[in-house]
């Protein structure tokens, strides 16, 4: 057969589980998997001419339905930065220069918003898992959200829920007694001089925890003083045991 020959359509099959996928075959050459979206973008069916220059704009619209599906799939599960979705696509073997204009198409469409991302994920922090400014910052730079982004996600989601650092860092301190031995405790409130070690390293334990935390000065002095009114609140005053 002449090398010139132009392949016909002779078969568009549909491939499991959902048929999302088919396998079109063709009079010259192997059969080839591809979206239906780009078959059907293309308006191609049995019995249409395939050249090589339209085969080439079907297999690319393909690649570009293929990614944007991934990044869709990814969005699905959780909500993510665009960071966070380049970084997936990647692992999963697309290519740069094909992500990246998916991305900006989804974010033109509003499936793609780093600012909605980060209050959401201000927001669950503060109501399940507390946390300071400084750490919430950092979490939100781990996720890729830019810096001015994240803080503006901070101080709005701050204002909603009438917050500050001072009321988390109290709110941390309380929950971190409540999960502490009595031994510990009574060392926390402790008087004298033979108590000094024990105390001593009992207030560094909560310090680390409160800093770890993302509490600093203020925040810091006022999470201290939660926690050392919890424990002589806790069960009656641990000193007098």
């Amino acid at each position: 057969m002449p090398s010139t020959t132009i392949p016909l359509i002779t078969r568009v099959q549909p491939l499991k589980p959902r048929g999302l996928n088919v396998l079109v075959h063709v009079d010259v050459g192997e059969p080839f998997e591809i979206m239906l979206e780009a078959l059907e973008r293309h308006r191609l069916g049995v019995g249409d001419a395939l050249p090589a220059a339209r085969r080439h704009h079907l297999l690319n619209d393909d690649a570009d339905i293929r990614v944007r599906d991934a990044a869709l799939n990814l969005i699905s599960y959780r909500a993510r930065t665009r960071a966070e979705l380049r970084r997936r696509l990647r692992q999963k073997g697309f290519r740069p220069a094909r992500i990246d204009p998916c991305l900006d198409r989804l974010q033109e469409k509003g499936f793609v918003d780093d600012g909605a991302v980060a209050a959401a994920f201000v927001r669950d922090r503060l109501r399940h898992r507390p946390r300071g400014r400084v750490a919430l910052a950092s979490e939100l730079r781990a996720k890729g959200v830019a810096g001015e982004l994240a803080n503006r996600a901070i101080e709005e989601v701050f204002e909603d829920e009438e917050t500050d650092d001072v009321d988390l860092a109290r709110e941390v301190a309380e929950r971190w007694v409540n999960r502490q031995p009595v031994s510990l405790l009574r060392a926390l409130v402790s008087d004298g001089h033979d108590a000094e070690r024990a105390k001593a390293k009992a207030k560094r334990r909560l310090v680390g925890y409160l800093n770890r935390r993302g509490f600093r000065g203020a925040a810091m002095s006022a999470g201290i003083d939660r926690a050392v009114e919890c424990a002589l609140e806790r069960n009656g005053d641990p000193r007098r045991r």
